[in-house]
């Protein structure tokens, strides 16, 4: 069983925890140690893990990620007022090869997606994600990907896996269960023109950084429709992380705005899976992947389930004349978010026997009232048709 390859938590870090004051995560955490073995999984909310993998780096690593460091970091924050119970399940070594350790990190995450655990993912390079991605094979038939991160990371067909070309992997790998994939804050001068123009040949939605940093709660409604959010903590301010090397960038997220993002994720009922890769070890990057998890998992504890009806209350529906179409808008009465129909994507995307619906802001409804469809609308309704 691929559990069974699940190092245990380090003696040191344990010995840690117990000095903490009771209101603090490390004396909340359900964790694996080599006396007690793997806590229960009954009724668990979210299994944080690392991954130690690094061999498929696109810049060699020099040094092992300090999962303990992080660990230690991330204990010592205070509890907010959740009804979630966290495990640390401890961490995943390198296989023989590479190919291994992406079987069992597949195997761990889609045992924990079965228990309708989400799995936290701390791994050393973001080609984590392609595994991630085929864990839900027999689990969802259609996949949204979110990827935060300063690059689309597309490489050539004939190049092995890397941590700069993880999507194109997962484009292009059978089955093909990618619906659909959004990146968040990339950097114009690390994306060649090709990739830029084989975003818009597939249909998929690309943000800029500056716009998101410009209004963050842009990134809410792509958030709500992903099953899959893979951060790479590269696109966050080099002076953010502390560190001062070539692998970071002067421009990026602040710390602020990248745990708003990690706190919609959170709070998105879609989303299963929450991995942040590319660490290095400083100080302040410690803390920095602790705060993140912290406000994703505070994000978990103000998920509410809602599926927009025109028979519901809970909802208003608004229907917009335009030129060339009829846009049906939904407001929720409870959290204010807004959805519009997709009528051309088919019912088996939904479930539903209606049109499907697409996470959208206030702003997508105004900017139809003054005939212009929303971008993401046009392209999931011509994704729908293909």
């Amino acid at each position: 069983m691929a559990f069974d390859f699940l190092v245990p938590i380090k003696d040191k870090v344990l010995a840690f925890s117990e000095l903490l004051p009771p209101q603090a995560l490390g004396k909340n955490v359900f964790k694996h140690t080599e006396k007690k073995g793997l806590p229960v999984f009954a009724n668990a909310t979210v299994a944080i893990f690392g991954v130690q993998e690094s061999r498929n780096a696109f810049e060699k690593k020099p040094e092992r990620l300090n999962l303990d460091e992080i660990r230690i970091q991330l204990y010592r924050l205070m509890m907010g007022n959740w009804n979630s119970t966290i495990l640390d399940i401890g961490d995943v070594e390198e296989g023989d090869t590479v190919e291994d350790t992406y079987f069992v990190v597949k195997e761990i995450v889609a045992g924990l997606l079965e228990e309708n655990i989400i799995p936290i993912i701390i791994g050393a390079t973001q080609d984590i994600t392609f595994p991630t991605y085929r864990a839900f094979d027999k689990i969802k038939d259609m996949v949204n990907l979110v990827s935060i991160d300063s690059r689309f990371d597309f490489g050539e067909d004939d190049e092995l896996i890397s941590s700069h070309s993880y999507m194109t992997r997962i484009i292009t790998d059978k089955p093909n269960n990618l619906f659909n994939f959004s990146n968040i804050g990339y950097q114009s001068y690390f994306n060649a023109q090709e990739e830029v123009d084989l975003m818009e040949r597939l249909f998929f939605d690309a943000y800029r950084l500056g716009e998101i940093a410009a209004n963050i709660e842009l990134a809410e409604p792509i958030l709500r429709s992903s099953h899959i959010v893979s951060l790479d903590l590269r696109s966050i301010r080099a002076s953010e992380m502390g560190l001062l090397n070539n692998n970071f960038s002067p421009n990026g997220f602040t710390g602020r705005e990248i745990c708003a993002i990690a706190r919609y994720a959170g709070i998105s009922d879609k989303v299963s899976l929450f991995g942040i890769y590319e660490g290095e070890n400083s100080p302040q990057a410690f803390q920095m992947i602790a705060q993140i998890i912290w406000y994703f998992i505070e994000g978990i504890s103000f998920r509410v389930k809602e599926y927009p009806s025109s028979k519901s209350e809970d909802f208003t529906k608004f229907t917009v004349p335009t030129d060339t179409e009829e846009l049906i808008f939904y407001k929720s009465h409870v959290t204010e978010r807004w959805w519009v129909e997709v009528p051309s994507i088919l019912p088996e995307h939904t479930k539903t026997n209606s049109a499907a619906l697409l996470p959208c802001t206030e702003e997508d409804y105004l900017d139809a009232c003054n005939q212009n469809i929303p971008e993401r609308w046009f392209k999931a309704y011509r994704k729908g048709l293909n």
